[in-house]
C-alpha cells in the first residue's frame, strides 16, 4: 500500500494541486483511463468544498488530503479505525481519496452583531463580502456532496464537530486488464 499525504492551505488555487496529485497517483496505481476525469471532478469538488469552508471558519487551518494507492486496509487516522480486507479471500483493491476539514460541520447561528444582521450591505458568505446578483454564494454545500456522489464509486462523508472526512474510493484494474464479469 502507497500512501501520499498532501496538505494544503484554504487558498482555491491549491484545489488544482490536488486534483493533478490524485490523478497522477491514480494512474500510477492503475486506475482505469475512463475513470480519471471522474477522480479529477470529485477530487476537485471535495477540496473545493473543504477550501470554501476553511475559508468561512478557519482559514489558517490546513486541509489534509490522504491518497491511497490499493490499500487491502484503511490505514487508521481521524476517520476512525482500521478496516480489515473483506474475509472471503480476496481483498478489494481501491484507490481511495480521503479530504479531511477542519471546519465545523454545522453552521453556527448567525452572529447578532454582524454587518448583515445589523442591516448592513454585506450579504456574502465571508466578512465584507458583497454577493452579486446572481451570484453563486447561495448555492448549498450539499450540491458538491451530490456531485461526488455522483463520480465516485464508493462514498462516505462523515461529519463532526471537529471538521468533515470525505472519502471516495474506486476499483483499481485488475493486473489482466478484465473487469468483474457479469453474469446474465
Amino acid at each position: 500500500m502507497a500512501l501520499v499525504q498532501l496538505t494544503i492551505s484554504a487558498l482555491p488555487a491549491h484545489v488544482r494541486t490536488a486534483r493533478l496529485m490524485a490523478t497522477a497517483v491514480a494512474r500510477r496505481a492503475g486506475i482505469a483511463e475512463s475513470a480519471l476525469d471522474e477522480i479529477r471532478l470529485a477530487v476537485g469538488e471535495a477540496c473545493s468544498r473543504a477550501v470554501e469552508a476553511h475559508r468561512a471558519h478557519c482559514p489558517g487551518r490546513p486541509i489534509e488530503i490522504e491518497l491511497i494507492d490499493g490499500s487491502d486496509a484503511r490505514p487508521p487516522g481521524r476517520g476512525g479505525p482500521t478496516i480489515p480486507a473483506p474475509a472471503n479471500g480476496r481483498a478489494a483493491k481501491r484507490f481511495e481519496v480521503v479530504v479531511s476539514d477542519r471546519a465545523p460541520a454545522k453552521e453556527p447561528d448567525a452572529d447578532r452583531s454582524s454587518p448583515a444582521s445589523l442591516g448592513g450591505t454585506a450579504n456574502g458568505v465571508y466578512p465584507g463580502e458583497h454577493t452579486p446578483p446572481g451570484g453563486v454564494s447561495g448555492l448549498s454545500p450539499d450540491v458538491g456532496l451530490a456531485v461526488i456522489i455522483g463520480l465516485a464509486d464508493e462514498v462516505s462523508i462523515e461529519p463532526a464537530e471537529d471538521g468533515t472526512v470525505v472519502r471516495m474510493s474506486w476499483p483499481l484494474t485488475p493486473p489482466d486488464g478484465q473487469g468483474p464479469q457479469l453474469v446474465g
